[in-house]
């Protein structure tokens, strides 16, 4: 999309309804969302699969919570096929062995999968029904991510983070008296993961500038138009006020639907996301466990903010174009300085794919860069419309009960500095890291945000 008409988009932008949204869905076929929706769950899913039987999947908590009561409302309908398949750990994990033990138990039988849960039990019966051929329906049970809607599961296979392909549920349904008492710290980590839009929109207005990858109108408009609104009382959602909470599970879903219509994360996901999947590609844990993908994404998306600021106050329109491409590496040093980046990891064969899909030669490097400097008056003024100012995001997520630094989350302020350069290599999506690196401006701003008055000042000694 040209930038000029995405600022006369902007101007005008109304947020969807979930219903306009759940036109644009390729897979999702009914969502239902507010209070009690849950006593609807056995009715809706006999419409949807006539003839069937439901076969629950949770975990031990919360089928005690509500699971029970939806078996009861399947029994009465003559609608419960085999026992409920539940998870003994107090930490199910998104990784494939539990993806295989999902898909063991639906194996069984012909029951149509019911996920009863947040983000990571949902991705592991999303995928496992994929891998059986079968439809699932998704009963959300706290506003801590944006996947219920998801096309597409993120598990770790093989020690290394993927996004796998494999269809949205066919039925969400999101009860908003159930989600307002989901504990603060999941709440708190949808926050944070819908406050990650807003870098992750300002990350695809950098591609289209530079005609990498255009916006998609509509999945712009699904994921964006409603954002501001949506993330306007962080206060309430973290005391479980029942319209905060509404309106941020419905901005949760509306990410999800986006990423339905584009067959991509692109809509949802940018830098910020390279952080947390790095992280989780590390096998990083912090006081026995991963934190939360919200957590992770949030402090990373302060991180990425910081930088935009650093980078909207660079004289761009002085850039060196000749020195930025002189200093290009060829494809067999950009090769070694990943080999070298990563030669510890168990990711390395990623890394180097990843980075060989996105290498530009040098003659294109050229082009690109001559492009950025001719739209970037029009770039920085988008990028202002899009961003929220570091200080504010910080003030929002301490709101709302999220972490705001690395600390909190067990990330050293000098692993945090090293994530901007390994971060930009796992992922071949273009972001905010890749026009760093482009423009050879990446450690110029590391020096500016972990040097002497840094927002994260490493001490000389670390």
């Amino acid at each position: 999309m040209a930038l000029n008409a995405l600022l006369s988009m902007n101007r005008s932008a109304q947020p969807l309804s979930l219903e306009e949204a759940l036109q644009s869905a390729r897979e999702t076929k009914a969502l239902h969302v507010g209070p009690q929706v849950i006593d609807r769950v056995a009715q809706e899913f006999s419409r949807l699969f006539p003839g069937k039987t439901a076969a629950l999947v949770t975990d031990a908590t919360l089928f005690s919570l509500i699971g029970k009561r939806l078996q009861d409302g399947f029994v009465s309908l003559g609608l419960l096929g085999p026992a409920p398949f539940i998870f003994p750990e107090e930490h199910v994990e998104a990784e494939d062995s539990f993806v295989e033990r999902v898909e063991k138990a639906l194996s069984a039988h012909n029951g149509i999968a019911v996920a009863v849960g947040s983000g990571t039990l949902n991705d592991l019966v999303k995928l496992a029904s994929h891998r059986l051929g079968r439809p699932y329906i998704c009963v959300a049970t706290a506003a801590s991510m944006d996947g219920y809607t998801a096309f597409g599961a993120s598990i770790t296979y093989r020690g290394s983070k993927q996004t796998f392909s494999c269809p949205a549920p066919l039925a969400v349904f999101a009860d908003t008296n159930v989600i307002r008492h989901a504990p603060a710290s999941m709440t708190a980590s949808g926050y944070a993961d819908l406050l990650a839009k807003v870098t992750a929109g300002a990350d695809w207005i950098l591609a289209d500038a530079l005609g990498v990858e255009a916006i998609d109108p509509r999945a712009w408009e699904i994921v964006q138009n409603g954002l501001k609104p949506a993330l306007a009382d962080p206060e309430g959602a973290r005391t479980g006020d029942l319209q905060a909470i509404t309106l941020l599970i419905e901005g949760l879903l509306l990410g999800g639907f986006a990423m339905q219509w584009s067959k991509s994360s692109r809509p949802a996901s940018g830098a910020e996301h390279q952080f947390s999947h790095l992280w989780d590609m590390e096998h990083h844990v912090h006081e026995g466990h991963a934190p939360s993908h919200g957590f992770k994404v949030g402090v990373a998306t302060l991180a990425v903010s910081a930088f935009y600021e650093f980078l909207l106050a660079y004289p761009m329109d002085t850039l060196d174009i000749d020195s930025c491409c002189n200093r290009w590496l060829n494809p067999t040093k950009a090769e070694a300085q990943t080999r070298r980046y990563f030669a510890t990891s168990d990711f390395l064969d990623t890394a180097l794919t990843e980075t060989k899909a996105k290498y530009l030669p040098r003659e294109d490097l050229r082009l690109q860069l001559i492009r950025l400097k001719e739209n970037w008056p029009a770039t920085v003024q988008q990028l202002r419309g899009q961003l929220i100012p570091f200080a504010e995001m910080k003030q929002r997520l301490q709101a709302v009960g999220a972490p705001t630094e690395p600390e909190q989350i067990g990330i050293t302020r000098t692993r945090l500095r090293n994530s901007f350069i390994r971060a930009q290599q796992i992922r071949r999506r273009f972001t905010v890291l890749d026009l760093a690196v482009r423009t050879d401006t990446l450690h110029a701003g590391l020096a500016a945000l972990f040097g002497p008055g840094g927002r994260w000042e490493i001490p000389p000694h670390n």
